[in-house]
């Protein structure tokens, strides 16, 4: 039995048998919750600020953190595959550092404005943007290549371990201390990726022949667009990404709106959420790499609208807290699947460039979903928006399953 235990707990999370990526996973599991904590008081903050037009501020705040994503990462793509990749990383950290800090002390002094808000949320979205492609493009130089899906996954079950602790601290912080401890706390978390990263023994070897920028940026669209499964699986994250994270953003008006309760029912639902996520990448993690990915990967984006369609005609709350468990589980699962499908395709002198024009898509997606469906809310209901949203995802997964043969057989 304790062989039996042994071998499962190993084949679960192999990837951490490598140093560097257990230094770096544990550094970045103290800072994505420092991160979860910040999430949790930043939304309940503009929620505060801004009342009746929270649903557009909150979907405004969303847009001005990833738009800097949207435009630059293509650009951090091509520098992360020419410089250091731990050098770029530090100095976003450095940054994301910096912003958590000053809003602490804007809230702090009682002087916080939404524009202040959404002025920092943009300065972290740059500095993300040279981060991402870095970060991505590291893995898999600290794993052995058939324990990248499981790395992959892990990463998953740190940021949504994250999710589930980030939150539940976020609440008790901002019962006994306030909005400001949650803030200056994910300043200080920043320290513990910071630290991983500067223990690190990953070389950098630049490449010994350098194209301009501009013609680096063209090698690696062109590159993608030659791989046909390659651009599926960008759609497809662009798709999901799009239609399905306007749920969590939208999460705060659905406590006050629906079921008339404070941060306390929100903290709660982010948990469930979170739990549900860390089960989805831990089931990836175990299953790793399978032919069977690509039909995993639709069927749960299919699972996922039907789930946001339940839930939005939902006003029992233990169903809704169930329903929120089971999405959090499809939808990192399927990103788990898709980003790890991507980075198995990409070679490493590229991988850098196609993970930016992945992220683009992905991280881009989100701040323009929850910008439409921010929109979309002030005509009609948001769970009205939710359940259309599940229906397009539904519609989308049948699409692909029909006619994407490449992510299907993938």
């Amino acid at each position: 039995m304790q062989a039996y235990l042994f071998a499962a707990a190993h084949r679960l999370a192999s990837a951490l048998t490598h140093r560097d990526f257990r230094l770096l996973w544990t550094g970045a599991l103290g800072s994505s919750i420092g991160t979860w904590m910040q999430k949790v008081a930043q939304a309940w903050l503009i929620v505060t600020l801004t009342g009746s037009a929270s649903a557009f501020f909150l979907g405004l705040d969303s847009l001005m953190g990833e738009l800097p994503i949207l435009l630059l990462t293509l650009v951090g793509g091509v520098i992360a595959d020419r410089k250091d990749r731990r050098q770029l990383l530090l100095m976003s950290q450095y940054t994301q550092m910096s912003a958590a800090f000053v809003l602490a002390l804007l809230v702090y002094f009682d002087v916080v404005r939404v524009w202040h808000i959404l002025t920092l949320s943009a300065v972290t979205g740059v500095a993300q943007a040279f981060g991402g492609p870095a970060y991505q493009s590291l893995i898999p130089s600290l794993v052995s290549k058939e324990n990248l899906p499981n790395a992959v996954a892990l990463n998953s079950i740190q940021f949504n371990l994250a999710r589930i602790i980030g939150p539940l601290i976020a609440g008790a912080a901002l019962t006994a201390f306030g909005m400001v401890a949650c803030f200056g706390l994910n300043g200080v978390s920043f320290l513990f990726v910071i630290a991983a990263l500067l223990a690190l023994h990953v070389k950098h070897i630049p490449p010994s022949v350098q194209k301009p920028m501009i013609d680096e940026m063209k090698g690696g669209l062109r590159y993608v667009q030659g791989q046909p499964t390659l651009v599926a699986l960008t759609v497809l994250g662009f798709v999901t990404a799009f239609l399905g994270l306007p749920l969590l953003t939208f999460l705060p008006i659905i406590v006050k709106e629906v079921y008339q309760q404070d941060v306390g029912l929100y903290t709660q639902m982010m948990a469930f959420s979170g739990s549900g996520a860390v089960l989805g990448a831990m089931a990836v993690a175990w299953l790793g790499r399978s032919r069977a990915m690509g039909r995993a990967l639709l069927g749960g984006v299919f699972a996922f609208g039907c789930v946001m369609i339940a839930f939005a005609f939902s006003r029992q709350l233990w169903l809704s807290e169930l329903l929120l468990f089971v999405g959090g589980a499809l939808l990192v699962s399927t990103f788990s699947m898709t980003t790890s499908l991507v980075q198995l395709i990409a070679p490493n002198e590229m991988r850098g460039r196609v993970m930016s024009i992945y992220m683009v898509a992905f991280r881009g997606a989100s701040p323009l979903g929850n910008f439409v469906s921010g929109n979309v809310a002030t005509v009609f209901s948001v769970p009205t928006v939710i359940a259309m949203n599940g229906a397009l995802l539904v519609v989308a997964a049948m699409v692909f399953w029909l006619r994407g043969r490449g992510v299907r057989e993938t």
